[in-house]
């Protein structure tokens, strides 16, 4: 008998038990308000009133896909529920989709058409579908003669770019003869990803070999590191940290010939402290990691959370300490917004 795959709906008190349940019985229990909130959709295998597999998309991102294999053909139930999400994810015009996975499933969602990006010893991410990351190294900027260059690389998500950035920025573009700067694109952030990407080209626009470009799925991302935008375990980001660095390090450095990576001194955010630590142990030799020391304001370093909190509180008379001029502009004007967000729940004091 083919199991029925139905749509589960979790506002449903009694259809969330019956789901948890079920993914508590296959050693999947974080069901934290921050993950199941991301969920647009999950559907049920039902066999006889009973759940025998579920998966729920957030997103282009496959989460909580799990099945009970008793009484069926190996594979068959599994097949089953990714067939059905990638189906709905297409029917939602999402082509292109990435699983954050337990190492252990990374084969099962190979043998389904998903390509590893990365894995470690306890987690795996995979994509499937275009574009993907060949896609994605494509339509970024190259310089001639680039594989025998010094091509640096940051990766930040300037919430909002901060006068520190600009210093690791420019030290970069000193240092090397093109720099990416890749900011992050997951929306979970006071400042909107076009206005941080935006803020970030008006911060760098004088300084003629950088370029300001999209982390998309591959950095940083709600799909490689969701811890980066939880209050998560260090266990949790540990884990995390060590993919992202990874697809950075295996898929991302061959392509565009990265040599180096920067990052700046981490003395007040405990996961961009784990993160910087992390890259420490993956990225050499292949990509040298290059540590700068953090601006300060007089003995404090400059961080993009005193910011947001001078912002909540309107308090802006040290903004041009803080910020470039595009940056205090951008504030200036749309403080009104910004303390809108603020009160209507967007968190502050996160990364």
């Amino acid at each position: 008998m083919t199991a029925q795959v139905v749509e589960l709906q979790l506002n449903n008190s009694s259809e969330r038990t019956q789901w948890q349940q079920f993914l508590s019985s296959l050693d999947i229990t974080n069901f934290s308000d921050q993950e199941v909130d991301k969920i647009d959709l999950t559907l049920g295998l039902m066999e006889d009133d009973q759940l025998v597999g579920t998966g729920s998309l957030a997103g282009n991102v496959l989460k909580y896909v799990g099945v009970c294999n008793r009484d069926s053909q190996p594979g068959a139930r599994f097949n089953q529920i990714v067939s059905a999400l990638v189906s709905r994810a297409f029917q939602a015009q999402q082509f292109h989709l990435m699983v954050f996975t337990k190492a252990k499933y990374s084969q099962s969602f190979q043998h389904v058409g998903f390509k590893e990006l990365a894995h470690s010893d306890e987690a795996a991410v995979l994509e499937n579908g275009t574009p993907d990351i060949a896609d994605f190294v494509q339509q970024l900027p190259t310089i001639p003669d680039q594989e025998n260059k010094r091509i640096g690389a940051i990766v930040m998500n300037a919430n909002p770019f901060t006068q520190g950035h600009r210093e690791l920025v420019a030290q970069a573009a000193a240092a090397c003869d093109l720099v990416y700067v890749f900011v992050v694109t997951t929306d979970a952030s006071l400042f909107k990803t076009a206005e941080r990407l935006e803020l970030v080209r008006q911060g760098t626009a004088d300084l003629a070999n950088v370029r300001v470009v999209s982390g998309g799925d591959y950095l940083v991302s709600a799909a490689t590191f969701p811890a980066y935008f939880l209050d998560s375990a260090e266990s949790a980001i540990k884990a995390q940290t060590t993919l992202d660095a990874r697809i950075f390090r295996d898929q991302l450095a061959p392509r565009l010939h990265l040599t180096t990576r920067f990052v700046g001194t981490e003395p007040t955010s405990r996961t961009t402290g784990i993160y910087n630590q992390v890259l420490q142990r993956e990225l050499p030799p292949k990509v040298a990691l290059q540590v700068i020391p953090r601006k300060t304001v007089g003995t404090e370093p400059i961080s993009a959370r005193t910011v947001r909190q001078a912002i909540q509180t309107g308090e802006l008379t040290k903004l041009d300490q803080l910020v470039p001029s595009t940056t205090a502009r951008f504030i200036k004007t749309h403080l009104a917004t910004l303390q809108k967000r603020i009160q209507e729940g967007m968190k502050i004091n996160g990364n």
